[in-house]
């Protein structure tokens, strides 16, 4: 039958291999399940329909057997009423139904065959679907905990970013103020040295200008005549 070669894939199929073969899982499951119903309800019409069908040749062959078996009687009751010619009519029925029987017997069995076949398929197919939504359920909780560690690594990796930008602003730092030192060596390496002798210099040039003063003072205090006064109170 044409619905079972369409459906021949559906026995053998592994759901567990195809998931493994998903990029991205979370969502093809999700449209392979979506695909999965949609084939579980075409193949549920069909074995209903193939079902309705093994049904059919059963009773065809019940029938068939009931009928042969009503011309056996027939053929019975004509003998015991010693009409051989009668039940040599009922026994040609009664062959005639066998040699249809047979083929109703072979059609049955075909039928019978193929019935198992499409429930076989309907059944693996169900619970192929109730895997997989197990599956999916387990598989979009991975995803979740994936992305959580995915968002965790950025972050660490930020974090990593950022002291790496610190340990460069220390290390910007640290040779600024090693600039910093070496420029104040090198200015206290390019001062002269202290000559004592300018020091001394120094001090004898500014007591010589307060001598000076002094003179002038004692000139102008003898202009004024205040000298003897001073003079003898400084003596006093």
């Amino acid at each position: 039958m044409s619905i079972l070669n369409r459906f021949s894939d559906i026995i053998s199929a592994n759901v567990n291999s195809i998931i493994d073969r998903m990029e991205d899982p979370e969502k093809m499951i999700d449209q392979y399940l979506r695909d999965m119903m949609d084939d579980l309800a075409e193949v549920k019409k069909n074995t209903a329909s193939v079902m309705a069908e093994e049904t059919r040749a059963k009773r065809l062959v019940d029938e068939n057997e009931a009928e042969v078996s009503k011309y056996t009687n027939f053929a019975k009751r004509a003998l015991e009423a010693g009409n051989e010619d009668d039940a040599r009519v009922f026994l040609s029925k009664k062959q005639e139904l066998e040699d249809v029987g047979t083929g109703l017997a072979n059609s049955y069995a075909k039928a019978h065959e193929n019935a198992s076949k499409m429930r076989q398929m309907h059944d693996k197919l169900a619970t192929d679907i109730e895997k997989l939504r197990t599956r999916r359920a387990m598989i979009k909780a991975q995803m979740s905990v994936a992305d959580t560690q995915d968002k965790l690594n950025e972050v660490s990796d930020s974090i990593g970013k950022s002291k790496g930008a610190m340990g460069n602003f220390q290390r910007m730092e640290e040779k600024a103020s090693r600039r910093l030192d070496e420029a104040d060596a090198m200015a206290e390496l390019n001062r002269q040295p202290e000559d004592p002798a300018k020091t001394l210099e120094e001090k004898y040039s500014s007591q010589s200008g307060s001598a000076a003063v002094e003179d002038e003072l004692s000139r102008l205090k003898q202009e004024m005549g205040l000298s003897s006064s001073d003079d003898s109170a400084n003596d006093e």
